[in-house]
């Protein structure tokens, strides 16, 4: 991922927290200032087609990676799986979902046996090109997918930022990094329904 990838995310980040109140874990409140959760695509761990409503009535975290990154992804998607064991019982509210920018390379099954290794509550998702385009603008998504060429090998930069939804899909907070996983799970907790 290169820093210029990551500029205009930072910009939009910044104007976001400036009007916005942090969580103690450093994720800053979007409540009403992004649009809720919506999107179609394929769910890598049945292959089932699935939509946010399949979503509905849980704290869904969304990522977007790609299955070949050698740091960023693996570091977030093992923090997002401390921060479920660290809910314990709870966790059978939250799902993350990781979203592949890279779809000519992670195929159901690879992205299926990807998620499988950090945590049950981590579905994986892909998508055709065009779905993937939309929910990335939808988010403010920095992502591009350079395929290889003589000199130069395939590469993937994408933004790392985590969105977090809350059970009713309304866009709540989003979080750049994901290292504090004890305040990160209590921010999960507060976004889930009191009995």
């Amino acid at each position: 991922m290169r820093a210029r990838m990551m500029l205009p995310f930072a910009i939009i980040a910044i104007m976001l927290a400036a009007c916005s109140q942090q969580t103690p874990s450093g994720a800053t409140d979007i409540t009403g200032a992004m649009p809720r959760l919506q999107f179609s695509m394929t769910r890598a761990n049945d292959g089932r087609p699935v939509t946010a409503n399949d979503y509905r009535g849980k704290v869904v975290a969304l990522y977007f990676g790609y299955t070949h990154c050698p740091d960023q992804c693996p570091t977030t998607l093992a923090n997002l799986a401390a921060v479920l064991k660290r809910l314990g019982s709870q966790a059978k509210g939250v799902r993350v979902l990781f979203v592949s920018v890279d779809p000519n390379r992670d195929s159901l099954p690879m992205l299926k046996a990807y998620v499988s290794t950090f945590a049950p509550q981590i579905d994986g998702l892909r998508g055709t090109p065009d779905q993937i385009a939309r929910l990335t603008r939808r988010y403010r998504v920095v992502y591009r997918v350079t395929p290889a060429s003589p000199g130069h090998p395939y590469e993937v930069n994408h933004s790392s930022t985590v969105y977090i939804f809350d059970p009713s899909g309304r866009a709540r907070l989003v979080a750049l990094q994901t290292d504090n996983t004890k305040a990160i799970a209590t921010d999960f907790a507060n976004l889930m329904p009191t009995s």
